[in-house]
């Protein structure tokens, strides 16, 4: 009962986990238990199923009692077969519809995933893999799903071929007999020795390449370190080779041993004693520019150290600074200073500006001068700046530090303080010079005498004016006395400049000359004086002073208006009586006196006069007369003998004056009529210089009227008499009033009626006279009459108008065609004129509100001109071609290299935009745009040639300091170029055999060829023979079409195939394409039908060569040879006869039949070889020596040959293989020996010993044979 009945066919049991764990727990049952493998099939007892369903959780999922172990595995193995039956059921579908590979081969990936990983689950005895075990035949199975689904051949027959070559190594030698090849090949007694020196290791020194191998002098900084950088050498001599930046000489630079062995000295301070392998930098330093090269260096031993070309280049500091020019600038002046700049080119500047501590930022200006050719400005794929072996005609002009001039133009557009700084410089070979305040690692920081920063401080420009005096009101001041000027300062939009000072100039022009329009004469007087405070000079003589110009210390200024004002002595006061008697009308007695008082001055008028009265008191009295004239009457109020004394007068000018030396005295015993007034109430007028005053008069009395009324200027008087007058109203008009503008009073002086009664009048009238007519003229901007603004901006042509408000100016633009006079009112003295177009602007006349005026004819023109808007030009020579509207560049070939230089016209800096369109030959179009910041007049811009097409450069938009880039402005311009591309040849069947016959000289096959390009075409081709390396070259010189038909010379064929490709190509545009690897190839094959040829064109064998020759006719081949004197056959059952050299002779081939030749007409020939035997060396006798040899020293190697002279050998030298671990080798080094024994020194370190020798015949090497000289395979 410890087992299950099996069949006598069933496999042994196999433990299971389940039997495992029965045992442990002391269970005595198996479920494939002990029964005896004869006993028949049976039930199991009763108790034994209980046992078996009490275990069926660690059981098979299919229970034995329902199908046996053994039923359970045929199963599975019968599914397994139906599975790879079907499996190559879809191979042969994919043999023979071409189905997708892909989907059946993960189809089937799937199908074994589920049946490898299902199968441990169903718990078969036997067939329980284990994870890692279904893992591997999963992958197996995946394998063989790849090979078939993707109809991988899998190579049975080779690996069998090769499985019996190991197997049978045999091969058929020239005795005819079977040799193993290895034992004629492989023979160790030919090399024998080896050479081991003990050696230090070899040095090496170059100029190391740290801080962009760049350094330069001058200022502070005087030397220029350069660091040598030498590894694991010790030099004794260094020269250095200088070429002079400024002569382009050269001179060579001795570092003698003691100085070297200092700097060595000094660069060991920072290493350890026993640290020798870590490479060391020597500091030397230079004090002169220049391009520094290593020319030799030698080290300890004598001998030359190896170094590397790397040039150094050591230039002038770049240095920068700003041109001093006056710091004090006027409002709207420019900057107007340059940047002047010592570097060499292409190099930066950078510079910084503040306005009242306020920072606007900062510029960097790219410089590159115009015809500059530097290396420095393209990439470099080496470390030389000077090619070697052209030392002596170097030109290194181009490092040259240049002095650059870079004018800056900014308008000072606001009052305060202005400040610029350059911030740093940088040259081509990136030396950076800081003149900033923050120090930055890795920089140098100049600070240097130089001036690197400017500073303005803007000032506002004066404005001044008259106040309280101008033409209409003129300034009166006594005979005798002085006044100042009134001038004061106009407030400004900044600041106020009243209590500042500043200097004046102006026109006067005497009382008595000026014009009978009131102003100055040709020649007036110019005068200067200075105001502070608005004090200004003080002016004595009459006459007419006009402001010329103001200034301070700092700018000039500008005269608002009034800017005129007449200065006038009135005359002194005087006074004339007349007095008449009151009578009573009644009685005839007189009760008072009339006295008339005509005064002469300004009024108004104090006047001071006595009454005495007899037997009575003086009384003294005073009376205020605002007028000129007037009437007095003296009634006392009681009787008496009365006498008036005038005692003095005083008027708005002057100071009492006396009137006591006029005696003037009046006497009276104290013993209606007609009359005439003005209209108004308050009678006045204003009038202009020469025209009448008028004004309504009313009559009293009886017609007709005489009227008797007087004109008063200054002190002029004149008297004037109206008679007949009929009515009682009427107009009375003055006189033309030309004498020249002022107040004029017209007094009414007596009427007399029809009566004949005479009646004293005291009314009148004033009449203002304009002293000037109204005038107008243009203002000065900055001190002149013309101003340059940008395009289209709005401006405000300054105006200086006098008169009376408001003012009608005509003006015209002279540059417009159509010189249409336009209007403007305008309210203020110092109006503006608005202006938008620029020209020529003429002011064509003048009227105020009151008076027609005139116009200065020396100020009535001002000029607007327009900044011109940035241009682009480029100039037009060989290369650029102006063709319409378009400039054409002359066309390149692809991949060459190409620029365009354009001129910039208008102020730096310059942003430039230029978009890049390609029209390749095929495919769609490209543009790209790209933009520059140009700090000068000249662009060099980098034309693209990278691809073949046409190629348009459009410039759509130029911005410079003034302008910002606008399309609309600007006169696009375009540039044209064609970029060929390369020609390309190609054979129109690549890959194919052509074939030629050895006795055909006249026939033989043509190849096509197909060329892209323009005819007529140059090609070159390239025939190469199998047995060759290096290929015969043909040259076409002129195909005249794209297809080319090839036919090979027969002279440059030989037996066998030839490999035919094609080496260049150029076209009639002199664009040319070179093939030098895997370009196109066709096979020539050379064949002759029946012959036999030998494969190496070579007739000296050595011991191992297999002898190979080729067979043309119709296999089998039968082949006649001698050997050792004895006449043999071979057959060969292929085109290919092929003869191990076993041992040494003379071979040669008599004759050779196919299958078709009989006997007697086989193809006699005699081709011999001979066999050499093959050569051997041995070093040291053949034994391993070991020499130790201090540095500097050298050890002897000594080489015996056997075989024929010269010989050829090769040999290495290793590193000396530690214990434990194997040799590197280090180099291999090629020899030639005439004689049977050489001897080589030898200095370095290493294991020496030869790997191969070659006599004039045969070569060895350790791997082997290595056959003649034709077929050598170390190349040195």
């Amino acid at each position: 009962m410890n087992g299950t009945p099996r069949l006598r066919s069933a496999y042994p049991s196999t433990p299971t986990p389940a039997q495992k764990s029965a045992a442990l727990n002391g269970s005595a049952w198996s479920p494939q238990g002990g029964a005896s493998p004869r006993s028949p099939r049976t039930s199991p007892p009763a108790g034994l199923t209980r046992l078996v369903d009490n275990h069926n959780d660690n059981g098979p999922l299919i229970p034995f009692d329902i199908v046996d172990a053994p039923s359970q595995r045929r199963c599975v193995c019968a599914f397994y077969v139906l599975l790879s039956a079907w499996r190559f059921y879809d191979y042969f579908r994919l043999v023979y519809s071409e189905t997708d590979s892909l989907w059946f081969f993960m189809k089937w990936v799937v199908f074994d995933g589920v049946f490898l990983y299902g199968l441990p689950g169903l718990k078969v005895p036997w067939l329980e893999l284990s994870s890692s075990t279904t893992t591997v035949v999963f992958l197996l199975h995946a394998f063989l799903n790849a090979m078939l689904m993707f109809r991988i051949q899998i190579p049975f027959t080779t690996w069998l071929a090769g499985f019996g070559k190991l197997m049978y190594d045999r091969e058929l030698a020239v005795a005819e007999r079977r040799v193993k090849p290895a034992s004629v090949i492989q023979n160790s007694s030919l090399i024998l020795g080896k050479q081991i020196i003990h050696i230090l290791p070899e040095g090496q020194v170059n100029l190391s390449r740290s801080n962009q191998n760049a350094f330069c002098i001058g200022g502070s900084k005087t030397t220029a370190t350069l660091p040598i950088r030498i590894n694991q050498t010790s030099p004794i001599l260094i020269e250095l080779l200088r070429f002079d930046l400024d002569t382009n000489s050269n001179e060579t630079i001795t570092i003698a041993s003691k100085e070297a062995r200092k700097l060595k000295k000094q660069a060991d301070r920072d290493f350890g004693r026993k640290d020798n392998n870590t490479p060391r930098e020597l500091q030397f330093a230079v004090k002169k520019t220049g391009l520094y090269r290593l020319k030799r260096v030698i080290d300890e031993s004598k001998l030359d150290v190896q170094r590397r070309i790397s040039d150094t280049l050591v230039v002038q500091c770049p240095s920068a600074s700003i041109k001093p020019v006056p710091s004090n600038k006027c409002l709207g002046q420019l900057s107007d200073f340059h940047l002047r700049v010592d570097a060499t080119p292409p190099f930066q500047i950078k510079y910084s500006k503040k306005l009242d501590g306020q920072d606007y930022g900062s510029t960097t200006l790219n410089i590159h001068p115009e015809n500059l050719v530097s290396p420095l400005a393209r990439q470099r794929t080496s470390g030389a700046l000077v090619t070697t072996g052209t030392e002596a005609n170097a030109d290194v002009s181009w490092a040259r530090s240049q002095h650059v001039e870079i004018p800056l133009n900014e308008t000072l557009g606001a009052v305060g303080t202005w400040q610029y700084w350059i911030d740093q410089v940088e040259d081509a070979c990136g030396n950076t010079i800081h003149y900033g305040r923050q120090d930055e690692v890795g920089v140098y920081k100049m600070s240097s005498p130089t001036v690197n920063e400017q500073k303005f401080a803007v000032h506002e420009r004066p404005r001044i004016t008259l106040s309280g005096c101008d033409l209409q009101n003129p300034l009166k001041v006594a005979r005798g006395q002085c006044k100042r000027l009134p001038v004061r300062s106009a407030p400004t939009s900044l600041e106020d400049l009243a209590d500042s000072a500043y200097t004046i100039s102006y026109l006067f022009t005497n009382y008595d000359k000026l014009g009978e329009d009131g102003e100055h004469t040709a020649d007036p007087t110019l005068k200067l004086g200075a105001v502070k405070h608005n004090n200004g000079p003080e002016i004595c003589d009459p006459g007419l002073y006009t402001l010329k110009a103001v200034s301070n210390s700092y700018c000039s200024g500008e005269v608002l208006e009034p800017s005129s004002c007449l200065l006038e002595n009135p005359p002194q006061p005087d006074l004339a009586i007349h007095s008449e008697k009151i009578p009573d009308k009644c009685a005839g007695n007189t009760i008072g006196l009339t006295v008339d008082l005509d005064f002469i001055g300004t009024p108004p008028f104090r006047l001071v006069y006595r009454i005495t009265r007899t037997g009575g008191n003086v009384a003294v009295k005073t009376v205020s007369i605002d007028t000129i004239r007037t009437q007095l009457e003296l009634r006392p109020s009681e009787a008496g003998h009365y006498i008036y004394q005038f005692v003095e007068i005083s008027d708005k000018i002057y100071d009492p004056v006396s009137l006591k030396p006029k005696n003037l005295l009046l006497e009276q015993d104290v013993k209606p009529p007609a009359s005439a007034r003005f209209a108004d109430y308050k009678p006045r007028q204003n009038v202009c210089l020469g025209e009448a005053g008028s004004f309504s008069m009313y009559m009293f009395g009886e017609a007709p009227w005489t009227l008797e009324y007087e004109l008063v200027h200054g002190s002029k008087r004149e008297k004037f008499i109206k008679e007949h007058i009929e009515d009682d109203v009427f107009s009375l008009e003055t006189r033309s009033l030309s004498e020249g503008g002022g107040e004029y009073l017209l007094g009414l002086t007596s009427v007399i009626d029809a009566t004949g009664c005479k009646v004293f009048l005291e009314q009148q009238a004033k009449i203002e006279v304009r002293h000037q007519r109204p005038k107008a003229a243009f203002g000065e901007l900055d001190g002149k009459r013309s101003a340059l603004t940008l395009e289209n901006k709005r401006i405000g042509l300054p105006l200086r108008l006098s008169g009376e408000p408001p003012w009608t100016v005509t003006y015209r633009n002279l540059n417009d065609g159509s010189k249409e006079a336009l209007t403007k009112q305008l309210p203020f003295t110092n109006d503006r004129l608005d202006a938008i177009a620029e020209g020529v602007y003429e002011i064509t006349d003048v009227h105020d509100a009151v008076c027609p005026g005139s116009v200065d004819a020396s100020a009535n023109q001002f000029e607007v001109q327009w900044i011109p808007r940035p241009s682009i030009h480029i100039a037009e020579g060989p290369t650029v071609q102006r063709r319409q509207d378009r400039y054409v560049k002359k066309d390149v070939c692809e991949a060459d290299e190409d620029a365009l230089e354009v001129s910039l016209i208008g102020t730096s800096p310059f942003q430039l935009a230029y978009d890049q369109r390609l029209k390749p030959e095929r495919g769609s179009q490209a543009t790209s745009r790209k933009k520059l910041t140009e700090g000068m007049g000249v662009a060099s811009i980098r034309l693209d040639t990278s691809q073949p097409g046409h190629y348009e450069y459009t410039f759509p938009e130029l911005g410079d300091h003034y302008y910002d880039p606008d399309r609309r402005k600007f006169s696009q311009l375009t540039v044209e170029q064609t970029v060929h591309a390369r020609p390309f040849g190609r054979f129109d069947e690549a890959g194919r055999t052509y074939s030629y016959c050895q006795d055909e000289e006249a026939r033989g096959e043509f190849i096509p060829i197909t060329m892209t390009g323009v005819a007529p075409f140059h090609l070159e081709f390239g025939i190469k023979h199998q047995a060759n390396a290096k290929p015969e070259v043909i040259t076409v010189p002129s195909a005249d079409t794209n297809h080319y038909r090839l036919h090979i010379p027969h002279r440059l064929l030989a037996l066998g195939t030839h490999v035919v490709t094609i080496r260049k190509v150029r076209d009639a545009r002199g664009c040319q394409r070179k093939t030098d690897f895997d370009g196109p190839s066709v096979l020539v094959h050379v064949a002759d039908v029946p012959t036999i040829s030998p494969l190496e064109a070579t007739t000296d064998y050595c011991v191992g060569d297999r002898i190979s020759y080729t067979l043309s006719g119709t296999p089998p081949f039968s082949v006649f040879y001698t050997f050792e004197g004895i006449q043999r056959k071979a057959s060969a059952p292929t085109s290919i006869f092929r003869r191990l050299a076993e041992k040494p002779g003379n071979f040669t081939i008599t004759a050779i039949s196919d299958k078709t030749s009989t006997e007697t007409c086989k193809a006699h020939t005699k081709i011999t070889k001979m066999i050499h035997e093959l050569p051997s060396v041995r070093i040291s006798k053949g034994r391993v020596a070991e020499v130790d040899i201090h540095e500097g020293d050298d050890a002897e190697i000594v080489f015996d040959f056997g075989g024929t002279p010269p010989f050829e050998f090769t040999y290495t030298r290793s590193t000396n293989a530690a214990k434990g671990k194997r040799s590197q080798v280090l180099e291999t080094r090629h020899d030639v020996s005439y004689e049977h024994t050489k001897s080589v020194r030898a200095s370095e370190e290493g294991t020496y010993e030869v790997v191969s020798i070659r006599d004039q015949f045969c070569g060895v090497s350790t791997q082997g044979v290595q056959g003649r000289p034709g077929q050598k395979v170390l190349t040195f």
